[in-house]
Order: structure tokens, then sequence, then C-alpha cells
């Protein structure tokens, strides 16, 4: 089977949009700030972006609205070429555990995130289909230590359930994930030590180090 080069593809979708009078509207689910600052940077000339925060994973409450808030900062903050909008999804952290019973000694990157990731883009086609959005995607792929390959796979077929079409993507590539280093840096953004839930939390306790950041560095 041939190696997918998902930014190949998303370079020949966004060819087509460039002389469009009205730009499509995009929901991008994001994970945390600092992803979404590249991804905001690179996309926000070719889509009308929503960013649809919707982490139910995220542990504790307080880590939660920590994450919300930077997401929110950023985006009053950061001059792009169309108005970004915010959706706050629901946090229930009751469907995250739901979603994952059965899988929570799962190491980091195993089914567990797989069942997370899915029950994240899951609610992005939900909100995208809702709100008549063309396209829907997540900034997850910017993690040098994510599957593109896995969350994309995930996304269309979500998508084609939906009836949304999925924007693929590997944010990470063409120095995506350095980008949204120096944007975090530039705009003084919280970038968190661990992924999210709980288990990473006591994974990265367990390791007694903690990554360069959550969402960006780790697989959870």
């Amino acid at each position: 089977m041939n190696k997918r080069n998902y930014q190949k593809e998303l370079d020949r979708l966004l060819d087509g949009l460039g002389a469009g009078e009205k730009a499509p509207k995009l929901l991008l689910h994001a994970c945390c700030a600092p992803c979404s600052s590249y991804v905001l940077e690179y996309l926000s000339r070719y889509f009308e972006i929503t960013v649809f925060f919707y982490n139910p994973n995220i542990y504790p409450p307080e880590e939660y609205e920590k994450r919300v808030g930077e997401e929110e900062r950023l985006i009053r903050q950061m001059p792009l070429f169309h108005e970004v909008k915010l959706i706050k999804g629901t946090y229930l952290p009751e469907d995250f555990y739901r979603a994952i019973k059965g899988l929570e000694q799962e190491p980091e990157g195993g089914r567990r995130c797989e069942a997370c990731f899915y029950l994240r883009l899951r609610a992005a086609a939900e909100q995208a289909r809702a709100g008549g959005f063309d396209y829907f995607t997540t900034s997850l792929t910017i993690s040098p230590l994510k599957s593109a390959p896995l969350l994309n796979e995930l996304g269309e077929r979500i998508g084609s359930e939906y009836g949304v079409a999925y924007l693929t993507s590997d944010f990470k590539k063409r120095d995506g994930y350095k980008r949204s280093i120096e944007l975090s840096a530039r705009y003084g953004l919280y970038r968190q030590d661990y992924c999210g839930c709980v288990y990473s939390l006591r994974e990265r306790e367990k390791r007694g180090q903690a990554p360069q950041t959550a969402e960006a560095g780790t697989t959870g």
C-alpha cells in the first residue's frame, strides 16, 4: 500500500481554494493553544475558521479551565486573515471515562489514545454537521509523537458517517511544530507538561521528567 503524503494532499486542496470569492467554513478541533497557533496562522488565509475546543479528557478541571482560557486569549490576540470564532464544547469528563472504559491500563499512544481521538473527532464532526461547515479537522496532527495516518483515517471515516468532509493534514510538516513553539513564545502561551488525561499525568510523574509540551509533545 502506498504511503500517503498528507501535506501534498492538503497543498492540492488549498491551491484549488486560492481564487475563490468566499472562503469555505472550517471547524478546527483544537487540542490546545500552542498546537492550534500554527494551524490558525497557516489556514486562516484559506478558510473561515471556527475553533472547537472539545477535550473532556483533560484532568483536573482547573487544568481544563487554564487551557481553554489560553485558547481564548490566543484567538483574541493573534492577527489572522479571517476572523476566527470559538466554540467551547461541554466539559464532561465522564464522556472520556466512558469512551476509554476497559483501556485504562493501555500504554500512552495505544488503544486508549485511539479511543480518545475518536471521541473528540466524532464530536467535531457532529458540530460541523450541525453548523453547516464545509470541512472539519484537528490540530492533533502537529504533534511529532501522534500518528497522522491514524488521525486522518479516523477523521475520514467519521466524516463519511456524518456527511462532512475531513481535511487531511500532517501539520508537523514544513516545520509546523517548530513554528508552533515560536508562536507560543511570542504570545507567552502556557505550554503544558502532560497530554491532558489523568493517565498521561501519571505517566509523566512515573518518568520523573516533563516533555517540552503536552499535546504537541506526547502521544495521549
